[in-house]
């Protein structure tokens, strides 16, 4: 992390990435809990949700803007595009003015996306191929966190302020993120490829994909314009063997936690007999095991290469899952540090994949066609298990999500010399798995 922290162009952006985090990370529960006591309604307040996903549809067309713009200059647009999305938020006083709510939701979660795809598409720009595990890996460390704090850093604020003046206070969370970000310097824009537009300045990698080269069967992709350009992303991932083989398990692997979701209330209740509120313990405990494991990711990565760390980052979910089945205190432990330490680790594989794979002049559109990829089928997921926990035994299904991600992590595992590990960039000293030097 250290050396990494020495580059001022990522050191800026690192410290813009974790302010527009902080202040996306206190609002996302907000909303749904503003939307409850305007309401009285679950289900109104459930409503939110729904508007912060339905703009993945768009996913493709975010992508092909992302790959068309300079992404330092993008990046803080967004950041100051954000702050003033949430600024209608400022009326609404009663439930008379629900719309609004509902259309910043949408707007964010659009904004979400967008922010997403850049900051692939940025880090790789940045920082060299050698260092990309080690920048993914803080930027996942950093969600993770958040994960164990925004939200109650987030319902502690909407207490203490109200719902106007935290949306405020999250505009000029984004605006100062925006201004970090003007002192990025300026990266090269892609250079223009014939027929679709965009460019290429993509670093290199002896295991990527020469920059402004042709992805493996897909000579029309970087060629063709038009509805062929917005699904070139898609396209790419079914392309590139390494990629594809990814993109399978991710989207087994998230609809086995989107099954699981729904899940956990049962489990709180029924298996351990305790209150719903326990559950924050649980969430609490699968922060800490994301604090580590995003700490480890880039480690793992050079050790076991992306598909390898995949792999190993899916088992730990898996073995998570199983050991849900049986209700038990020590396993409920267990098996919620097990899913923190296995998220980051997927994640941070498969960016880092991403990143080494992709052309930079389709990275966007890649990052973005792989989050739709994956959203759209863990939403039917959480839908469908919400069906099911009234009908079968939480525990038969805790038993097909684990035996789900097995599948995943050894599809995974038996591609990983797809992705051999990387060399230890020069002057850093390896990173041991005990992360002790990692922070």
């Amino acid at each position: 992390m250290r050396h990494l922290l020495r580059r001022p162009d990522f050191r800026l952006f690192f410290i813009a990435l974790t302010v527009s985090m902080i202040a996306e990370s206190v609002l996302l529960l907000a909303l749904a809990v503003w939307v409850k006591e305007l309401t009285g309604s679950d289900g109104l307040a459930g409503a939110t949700f729904v508007a912060l996903t339905a703009p993945m549809v768009l996913a493709p067309l975010v992508g092909w803007v992302v790959d068309r713009a300079p992404r330092r200059t993008l990046f803080v647009a967004l950041n100051v595009a954000t702050a003033v999305l949430l600024l209608p938020l400022l009326a609404v006083r009663d439930d008379g003015r629900l719309w609004v709510v509902y259309a910043v939701a949408a707007g964010y979660g659009l904004s979400y996306i967008a922010l997403g795809a850049t900051i692939t598409a940025l880090v790789q720009e940045l920082v060299p191929a050698e260092l990309l595990p080690d920048a993914n890996g803080a930027s996942q460390t950093v969600k993770q966190g958040l994960r164990l704090a925004g939200p109650l850093l987030g319902a502690g604020l909407y207490v203490l302020l109200g719902g106007p003046a935290l949306a405020a206070t999250c505009a000029l969370g984004f605006l100062l993120a925006g201004a970090v970000g003007l002192g990025l310097g300026r990266a090269p824009a892609p250079a223009p490829v014939a027929g679709d537009g965009f460019g290429s300045a993509a670093g290199g990698d002896p295991g990527a994909t020469p920059t402004g080269a042709v992805p493996p069967g897909g000579a029309d992709v970087l060629a063709a314009g038009g509805r062929a350009a917005l699904v070139a992303g898609v396209r790419h991932l079914m392309a590139e063997p390494a990629l594809r083989r990814a993109l399978v398990a991710a989207v087994v692997a998230t609809i086995g936690l989107g099954f699981g979701e729904t899940l956990w209330f049962a489990y709180v209740d029924q298996g351990l007999g305790r209150e719903p509120a326990f559950l924050g313990v649980l969430v609490s405990l699968q922060g800490i095991g994301g604090l580590v494991g995003g700490l480890a990711s880039a480690a793992l990565v050079r050790r076991l290469g992306e598909l390898g760390t995949m792999a190993l980052g899916v088992a730990a979910l898996a073995a998570g899952s199983l050991a849900l089945v049986r209700p038990a205190l020590g396993l409920a432990v267990t098996a919620s540090v097990l899913i923190g330490l296995g998220l980051p680790a997927a994640m941070v594989g498969i960016m880092t994949l991403i990143q080494r794979r992709t052309p930079a002049d389709l990275v966007g559109r890649v990052s973005a066609a792989l989050d739709a990829l994956a959203s759209g089928p863990q939403a039917v997921a959480i839908g469908a298990g919400a069906l099911l926990v009234g009908l079968v035994d939480y525990r038969l299904l805790y038993g097909v999500i684990g035996a789900l991600l097995v599948a995943a992590a050894g599809y995974l595992l038996t591609g990983r010399r797809l992705t051999p590990p990387a060399a230890t960039p020069q002057g850093v000293t390896p990173t041991p798995l005990a992360v002790g030097d990692a922070a």
